[in-house]
């Protein structure tokens, strides 16, 4: 009974469901006084109430985090990791500074391929915002702190998106002559960042992580009820389809 009247309160209650519920009681009352606009808004809500579904939100960034998987075989001569995000100034060990989840899921693929393969990491991502930390500094004293040396840490920190990371660790890639580099990042950023990666001229070897869903998909109850962790997959499953159109030209 409480697990019932749990779901029922973080599914109505918060949003998005209340946004829903309020969409829905406005639809219905306007439908005796304006019946398009009525329609038009059921629409909306309609269209939002999917959005915020697991069903749809999975099935968007499952289309793009199948595109590739890890290797069985791993072989390169150095690990490139993209950054995804960092705080500014709160407190860590070390300094200021946190990598968001998506980052910090990343930096534990990057230290067990460290742990096999004993080859250098380039960390690239810069400042991004003036309320974000700068990703590869941040990024980097955590990889010594977890018993990286120094000396296997390579820091690209100005870039400032995809398109950049390819451009600017390109640059260290032939400085230092790697030959078979390895590309670390999100499941659902990775095509992006290996076209990127192409069109500045370097082929890599992909190992996606940070996966935000299962390789299967099963259809459950849940997947039906509205909530802002759906919402969120939605909304970088059509960022990335964005970035992917615009990688096109930039």
């Amino acid at each position: 009974m409480f697990y019932l009247i749990q779901i029922l309160y973080t599914t109505f209650l918060l949003p998005p469901g209340i946004f829903l519920v309020i969409l829905a009681a406005l639809s219905i009352w306007l439908l005796s006084r304006d019946r398009k606009a009525a329609f038009g808004l059921a629409m909306v809500t309609c269209i939002f109430y999917l959005a915020s579904t697991g069903l749809v939100s999975g099935a968007l960034i499952r289309s793009l985090e199948h595109r590739h998987v890890p290797p069985a075989h791993i072989n390169g001569d150095v690990i490139i990791m993209l950054g995804g995000g960092a705080t500014l100034d709160t407190p860590n060990i070390g300094g200021a500074g946190h990598l968001y989840g998506s980052s910090a899921n990343r930096l534990l693929t990057a230290v067990q391929l460290y742990q096999q393969l004993k080859v250098p990491i380039i960390v690239s991502g810069g400042k991004v915002l003036e309320t974000t930390g700068n990703e590869a500094e941040i990024t980097a004293r955590t990889l010594a702190n977890l018993g990286v040396p120094y000396e296997q840490i390579m820091i690209e920190n100005k870039s400032l998106n995809t398109t950049q990371n390819a451009e600017f660790t390109k640059v260290l890639i032939d400085k230092h002559g790697f030959k078979k580099p390895i590309l670390v990042t999100s499941a659902f950023h990775m095509e992006r960042a290996v076209r990127q990666f192409s069109k500045a001229g370097q082929i890599t070897t992909p190992f996606p992580t940070d996966y935000q869903v299962n390789v299967e998909s099963r259809l459950t109850a849940y997947q039906l009820l509205p909530s802002a962790a759906a919402l969120i997959d939605t909304q970088l499953a059509i960022k990335e389809y964005i970035g992917l159109l615009a990688a096109r030209w930039y």
